[in-house]
């Protein structure tokens, strides 16, 4: 019996099958980095790369006899590439929903926040109302940059969303404030 640094891609993975801990190794050693590179072109986010590729390798581990037990004429390699691109796929997904979720106060309010009365008597009412207007994800943008002072690196950060989506939504938030003010 050859070793593992002797054997292709769909060997290993049918070693795998029979619990071949080094098996399962060398291909990780040789696939990771190259799916890591794949990964990364696709997603930007390390964290989101490195629970795929986790994900990826757990789903090997446990499915290998999919591949293993079947006829097929794709590689070994493209079905690793099919588990990790699936497995983004899910990331995106669970983002998405992540972010559609309203926030929920934890915190009851009584009484309104010293900032926000002091808010209410400085600005002047038309612009106030033209604010509460606004959709939340443009109010929030233009809070934190105009009433907080924040750069857009700050402000992306602090909602955690590209730079780029801050300045689109800061002149979409001027804009429509501008035509309400007018």
């Amino acid at each position: 019996m050859k070793g593992t640094a002797d054997c292709d891609e769909a060997e290993l993975v049918r070693r795998i099958t029979r619990g071949d801990r080094a098996a399962f190794d060398e291909l990780y050693r040789r696939t990771s980095p190259w799916l890591a590179v794949r990964l990364r072109r696709r997603c930007s986010d390390e964290d989101v790369v490195a629970d795929v590729l986790q994900e990826t390798y757990l789903a090997v581990w446990r499915a290998a006899g999919s591949y293993a037990g079947s006829v097929t004429d794709g590689s070994a390699v493209g079905w690793l590439w099919t588990i990790a691109a699936n497995r983004l796929v899910d990331a995106f997904r669970r983002r998405a929903r992540q972010e559609r979720v309203p926030a929920v106060s934890l915190v009851e309010r009584t009484a309104p926040a010293a900032e926000d009365e002091v808010l209410a008597h400085r600005v002047d009412q038309d612009l106030e109302q033209a604010l509460l207007r606004l959709p939340p994800e443009l109010r929030q943008v233009m809070q934190a940059m105009v009433l907080d002072d924040l750069s857009v690196r700050q402000t992306a950060a602090l909602l955690s969303m590209p730079e780029g989506t801050v300045k689109t939504r800061a002149r979409r938030a001027r804009i429509a404030l501008r035509e309400a003010l007018s």
